[in-house]
């Protein structure tokens, strides 16, 4: 991009969604111009009795920086406010009894649109010397007033007052509502990125769990096997001994490094974590709710962190369907095949309209805790309406933790 094209401003209203509104500033502005011009021509001309030239020059300096302000109101305002300036000047030779002066109606509807433009785009401290500019220049030329004719300073000095602060107002408001709409988004991203976060603080503390038990299982067999078995040698036993402190060493390290993913108020749990044994227990808790589901689940050996990934994913479809599709009948299907574990939970539509969609309303972890935890384990996961109206989960596990990714 050329400096020339950095430097150039935006249009009025540039910014706005819709096209017409957009636009809306260029069409004004062309009315304006094309209504303007031949007005002021001929009152300058033939009401005033100004001259033919003179006439038809200040009525193109006073119209033709209307199609400017668009892009550039304050120049275009410099332009049109010198000239009605000149052209009061130049009325002072001519016939002004009865007539408006020093300025005439349609220099006075060209000064409200050029001072409106500018209260869209300018700071305050402009708008503040624009119409002091007008109140300075009303003062002065009512010195010169003729006799007999119909004073319109005042009038000029409050109409572009108002323009400047309307227009003003309207910037502020959208400024406002801009930065408003900003900081949604930011906060929008922001709320996604925690929640990312606090679910793989949360499958790290289970699968910690997880673990550790292994883990200690290892230490108390390592430490207990010179007691149940007979006859080992030296050698032997100092292998076990060896692999018992490595083994505690290793789970302290853990512990210390995930310690800091609990919170200060919940300590680590004492209970196993759940498995694919617990999924039907699950299932019962969920038909009390008043979910009508169905579950059918098939003989499958997992390892634990499976087990616990296709436990929580399960779980969260249910309360997914307790909170946003009250009563809908849903059928729960847990399967190995080809080396996966096929988890699918799928509902119909509810037959109690929902107070909210999918995702609103809740914890906020979701879809985005089960599509972190299919990942994290190296399966797929599919999620989405039915034709019928329903919902459906479908993710694919590997059956064996070292397939893990």
């Amino acid at each position: 991009m050329t400096s020339v094209e950095q430097s150039r401003p935006d249009a009025l209203l540039a910014g706005a969604s819709r096209r017409w509104v957009r636009a809306l500033p260029w069409a004004v502005a062309f009315v304006y111009f094309i209504t303007l011009m031949p007005v002021t021509l001929g009152v300058l001309n033939a009401d005033y009795g100004l001259n033919a030239g003179i006439a038809g020059a200040l009525s193109v300096i006073q119209t033709v920086p209307l199609l400017l302000a668009v892009t550039r109101p304050l120049q275009a305002w410099c332009i049109v406010f010198a000239a009605d300036v000149v052209g009061a000047l130049a009325l002072l030779t001519a016939d002004t009894a009865g007539y408006a002066w020093p300025f005439p109606a349609m220099e006075i509807v060209g000064l409200v649109l050029l001072c409106l433009a500018i209260g869209l785009r300018e700071s305050r401290r402009t708008l503040l010397l624009v119409w002091a500019a007008h109140i300075v220049a009303g003062i002065g030329l009512t010195f010169l007033a003729p006799d007999s004719t119909s004073n319109t300073s005042a009038t000029v000095i409050v109409l572009t007052g108002v323009a400047l602060v309307l227009g003003a107002a309207l910037r502020e408001r959208y400024d406002a509502q801009r930065r408003l709409a900003e900081q949604e988004t930011i906060s929008e991203a922001e709320r996604g990125r925690r929640t990312l976060l606090e679910e793989r603080a949360r499958i790290a503390r289970e699968l910690h769990d997880v673990v550790a038990h292994h883990m200690s299982m290892i230490t108390v067999q390592a430490d207990t096997a010179a007691y149940r078995l007979h006859d080992l040698t030296p050698e032997v036993q100092g292998e076990f001994t060896s692999i018992a402190s490595t083994a505690r060493e290793s789970l302290a390290e853990m512990r210390r490094l995930l310690g800091v993913l609990r919170n200060e108020d919940a300590g680590g749990e004492l209970a196993p974590q759940p498995g694919l044994g617990d999924i039907a227990h699950l299932v019962e808790a969920t038909v009390r709710a008043g979910v009508p589901v169905e579950v059918a689940t098939g003989e499958a050996e997992v390892s634990d962190a499976i087990g616990l990934s296709a436990y929580r994913i399960v779980q969260e479809a249910l309360a997914n369907v307790v909170r946003h599709a009250p009563g809908a009948a849903t059928q729960v299907t847990v399967s190995a095949d080809d080396g996966q574990l096929l988890v699918v939970v799928a509902n119909e539509p509810s037959p109690e309209p929902p107070e909210s969609p999918l995702e609103e309303g809740d914890t906020g972890h979701g879809l985005v805790g089960m599509r972190e935890r299919v990942r994290l384990v190296g399966g797929t996961l599919e999620a989405g309406a039915l034709p019928d109206g329903g919902f459906r989960v479908r993710a694919e596990l590997p059956l064996t933790a070292k397939e893990l990714t």
